[in-house]
């Protein structure tokens, strides 16, 4: 057994210790240290890297699913122009084709030329069961075989909540159980009341060289995967028809005080337009099923196939009427849009509509030149400063602390220190649990992030941290490097505030020219052209005003 797969063993059971039932499974279904290796080596050859560069790098793991290089990985790698690129167990690197993907379970497809990768062996659902043992098996930054083990906790037929711990990177991570076989697909953390996300690029904080895995979820000690039946369900719809065909109503919804899910946007030509639905519609029931939530509207929509009529009962001006509506296709265009609005930091929102050209008039000596339509600026870019100590740290939740030996609270695991740097040479280590910097709590990253913020280049930090659960004090020494980007957003309203600026000049002009000796021979002209600028100009502002409407609803 190599030293490092023995490690990554080790770790995994430490975290098998926080749950009684993990062991009791654990014990029944796997001998020991040797079986879990024999599984690891058996799959890991079918995992692979998934990487997207642009101007961030996406990170996710995919799984071989068959002899002719289709791979099964997450649909956050969603590229925009972008190349794929699959790194292999054994470090091959090979460019990869987008095949398609799933809005409802962010599932995508890609494929790579070479034939001679081994395909994962898939199991079946069914076998499935609380309580039973899995495994997530996953490529480490170290580019060395990675496995976490835990249970089922929980299934429902679109699924399976483990506890596992999820490590960064891994979305797109085959679950397999005791024979090696694929059960599910690891979607991310799991959170009961919000978006399953977990953050696929290595994100340095302004202001330390902390490089931390960002779950943006309530907890790092649950996950969800997607039963293996659908993941077959899906990639066979894909290499069919290049998508998954879900219903389409072509609405925005949001919850109001009351919890009623009402439409707050409708898209032109849409089903939803031709059924004659309106903006403040409250949708009751669909298929005589009470609409509980939005996310429940959602899925009951796009669970269906295009071209099926279903029937909506909705409220409107206090009345209840039952409207049937036949279903649209929900398109690429649409899970792209969700997709960027849901993770703005992974997807790069296109830029505003450009305003329309100003027509060439004569010149007038005596008069101004016409004003120029106000162009946006949207992205903005600069070098930082950035002071550091060299770790990169996982926050860990309540139960993990305790094991490591925190007393009160939560603390920050040393999951790996930069070679050479001011980490390593005060003597930290990878396990080492931080619980307090220059006497202040250090439960989350960004607490850290603050005390080390607050110092300058060549001062020194005293970290008080739990090492085979006995307390220690280290002082490190900041030290500054040069790099990263900063990056900041425009608000769309400036825009419009620009438009309104530029018309009001617009008209000035115009009443000047109403004065001078070739007004009437450009009245024509100009009255033309002011129509067209006007035109144009209502059609972006309005298509503005939808977007920022719709940014934090729901697209069914």
């Amino acid at each position: 057994m190599t030293n490092k797969l023995k490690v990554i063993i080790v770790l995994s059971a430490f975290l098998a210790a926080l749950f009684p039932t993990l062991n009791a499974e654990s014990n029944a279904g796997l001998r020991g240290e040797e079986e879990i290796e024999d599984i690891t080596k058996k799959v890991y050859p079918s995992v692979v890297k998934v990487e997207v560069r642009n101007r961030i790098r996406k990170i996710a793991t995919g799984v071989v699913i068959d002899k002719i290089g289709h791979i099964v990985t997450t649909a956050l790698i969603y590229p925009r122009n972008e190349k794929i690129s699959v790194i292999t167990s054994t470090g091959k690197k090979m460019e990869a084709k987008f095949l398609g993907m799933d809005s409802e379970t962010h599932l995508a497809l890609i494929q790579v030329k070479d034939k001679n990768l081994t395909p994962i062996t898939l199991g079946v659902s069914k076998e499935l069961s609380p309580g039973s043992w899995i495994g997530v098996i996953s490529i480490s930054p170290e580019n060395t075989p990675a496995i976490t083990q835990g249970i089922v906790n929980s299934i429902s037929p679109e699924k399976v909540r483990l506890n596992v711990w999820v490590v960064q990177g891994s979305s797109g991570s085959p679950v397999v159980d005791k024979k090696g076989r694929m059960v599910g697909l690891l979607r991310g953390v799991y959170s009961s009341d919000r978006s399953v996300i977990v953050e696929l690029r290595e994100r340095k904080i302004a202001g330390t060289g902390i490089v931390l895995s960002k779950a943006e979820a309530a907890s790092s000690g649950m996950a969800e995967a997607i039963p293996i039946d659908i993941v077959k369900s899906v990639t066979s719809e894909i290499k069919e028809k290049g998508r998954v065909e879900r219903g389409w109503l072509g609405v925005s919804i949001e919850e109001n005080e009351e919890g009623k899910v009402g439409i707050i946007a409708i898209e032109k030509e849409s089903p939803a337009e031709l059924a004659k639905l309106k903006e403040g519609d409250i949708v009751l029931k669909i298929e005589r099923e009470e609409v509980a939530s939005t996310k429940m509207l959602a899925k009951e929509i796009r669970k269906r196939k295009p071209g099926k009529t279903i029937t909506l009962k909705i409220e409107r001006n206090g009345k209840e009427i039952d409207v049937k509506v036949k279903l649209g296709e929900y398109s690429e265009k649409y899970v792209r849009i969700e997709l960027e609005s849901k993770f703005p930091r992974l997807f790069f929102a296109p830029k505003p509509p450009k305003p329309p050209v100003v027509p060439k008039l004569p010149e007038l000596r005596k008069l101004p030149k016409p004003p120029e339509p106000p162009e946006p600026k949207i992205f903005s870019w600069g070098l930082e400063h950035r002071k550091y100590i060299g770790i990169y740290l996982e926050e860990i939740n309540r139960e993990l602390s305790e094991y490591f030996g925190v007393k009160e609270g939560r603390g920050l695991l040393v999951a790996k220190i930069t070679k050479d740097s001011p980490a390593e040479k005060a003597g930290l280590k990878v396990g080492d649990v931080i619980i307090k910097a220059d006497g202040i709590r250090t439960e989350r990253a960004r607490d850290l992030t603050r005390v080390i913020q607050d110092k300058e280049k060549g001062e020194r930090i005293k970290l008080e941290l739990l090492r085979n659960k006995k307390v220690r004090s280290v002082e490190v020494e900041i030290e500054e490097e040069r790099s990263g980007f900063s990056y900041s957003y425009k608000y769309w309203e400036d825009y419009v505030d620009s438009w309104d600026s530029y018309s009001k000049n617009l008209e000035k002009q115009y009443k000047k020219w109403q004065d001078s000796e070739e007004y009437e021979k450009l009245m024509k002209r100009l009255n033309k052209k002011l129509e067209e600028i006007g035109e144009n100009y209502k059609e972006s502002a309005e298509k503005l005003r939808i977007t920022l409407k719709k940014h934090k609803a729901i697209k069914v």
